[in-house]
């Protein structure tokens, strides 16, 4: 498929039918999925050398996986989370292969894809898709998942822990602040490559993008406050 001058639209938000036809039409490119077969083993070999401590992990695959979901769209960024999680269980096994544990991964890159694919990078699209991806992923349906896991092996599990609460709302603003970096060092080579079409402005993380990464923690913040006490 060759990219005209109307696949080149960016949009301002994923809700308008030719935003899906363009994301559905991807599955058609043989570039885009080389692409994308190119980050799932990247996404693989990063997951890899992420820490987990008990149920929590530590790691900075999202990097791979923001700019993967960036230049696919959300359809293909779909399968390549299934793909990825599957692929990356067979060849670094890691206890006991828990199917459900799929949707998070396909859930990750969904997000990052709908606050990226086909759209103006700024510093408030990059807060929010971070912000999505620890609330949904990491603080609902990790947990979910782990208590469903435990259940079937006749175990309690504590839905909201402390431990991950705190660690979640430690990192966000973090994770954000390294996003921004990133893509600002990514996006204008994935543009250069007609990768995607952002033509975004060096991104700065002025005042009141701090104020927005400020907020987002201090929602968080109060969230392992209200479970604390």
């Amino acid at each position: 498929m060759i990219r005209n001058k109307r696949e080149t639209t960016l949009f301002s938000h994923p809700f308008q039918k030719a935003y899906w036809r363009l994301a559905t039409a991807e599955l058609k490119d043989i570039r885009t999925l080389t692409v994308a077969a190119l980050f799932i083993a990247l996404r693989i070999a990063v997951k890899a050398l992420s820490t987990n401590t008990g149920d929590l992990k530590i790691g900075f695959d999202f990097l791979v996986n923001s700019v993967g979901s960036m230049i696919y769209g959300p359809v293909v960024a779909l399968i390549a989370g299934a793909i990825s999680d599957t692929l990356g269980f067979l060849i670094f096994p890691s206890g006991v292969y828990f199917f459900p544990w799929i949707f998070v991964e396909m859930a990750s890159a969904f997000l990052f894809a709908l606050c990226f694919y086909r759209a103006r990078i700024t510093t408030t699209r990059v807060i929010i898709g971070r912000a999505l991806v620890v609330f949904i992923c990491n603080l609902l349906l990790t947990p979910a998942i782990l208590t469903w896991q435990k259940a079937l092996m006749g175990e309690a599990y504590q839905f909201f822990k402390l431990t991950r609460l705190t660690k979640n709302a430690m990192e966000l603003p973090f994770h954000s602040a390294v996003l921004v970096v990133w893509l600002n060092l990514i996006v204008p080579i994935t543009d250069r490559m007609k990768l995607t079409f952002s033509h975004t402005d060096r991104m700065r993380l002025q005042k009141r993008d701090w104020i927005k990464i400020g907020i987002t923690t201090a929602i968080a913040v109060a969230i392992v406050i209200g479970y604390y006490i």
